[in-house]
């Protein structure tokens, strides 16, 4: 798979950076001028290796932009609700997380890391196929602990909210006190104010 560019990301995580001058794959086209080549200055691994970052320069306009490369194909087929068919594209996800962090304090490193896990949990099924439902649900899962402004963002476009009930349903979800946590038995203090307070 090609890489794709993304003017301006940014990433955690450093390799060995290329020589100067370096130029990995093919050449890749400047998103601003449009000229056909670009140097690689630094390349970052993302999702405990499953892609990789990597920062390059226009020798034209000198301007900066980033693109991602990841294992092409991983085999997993996606059946969607009606029935439809079609390969898993981890590029379709990050759209879909982008749109649901847009303004949240997440960075591309974390995004990358997040597919990387669901890709990962899917192809621990051990099947050729699996339905879309696992994936929606695990990246549910995912998004409940990095943001929960982008779970509620994502969970209302996957679980069609309808109404303001749906939402404040999935607000609640996430109130609930894990186990050990929260009011004893026959207590019903709201947070932060004493049983009894008026």
């Amino acid at each position: 798979m090609p890489p794709t560019a993304v003017p301006g990301r940014q990433a955690l995580g450093a390799l060995p950076e290329p020589p100067a001058g370096w130029h990995h794959g093919r050449a890749m086209k400047c998103p601003y001028c449009h000229t056909g080549d670009s140097r690689v200055t630094d390349s970052r691994e993302l999702g405990g290796g499953s892609s990789i970052r990597r920062r390059r320069e226009c020798p034209n306009c000198g301007r900066r932009f980033t693109t991602y490369e990841r294992i092409e194909g991983s085999g997993l087929v996606v059946v969607k609700k009606d029935g439809r068919r079609q390969e898993f594209d981890p590029a379709k996800l990050r759209q879909k997380l982008r749109v649901a962090l847009t303004k949240r304090p997440v960075g591309e490193a974390e995004i990358e890391g997040l597919i990387g896990r669901v890709e990962g949990l899917l192809l621990a099924r051990g099947t050729a196929e699996v339905p879309s439902t696992a994936i929606g649900e695990a990246v549910l899962k995912e998004l409940k602990e990095l943001d929960e402004v982008a779970y509620i963002r994502f969970a209302s476009v996957y679980r069609h909210f309808t109404d303001l009930d749906d939402l404040m349903r999935a607000v609640e979800s996430m109130r609930e006190p894990g186990p050990g946590s929260g009011p004893g038995p026959g207590q019903s203090a709201g947070p932060g104010r004493p049983e009894g307070a008026a």
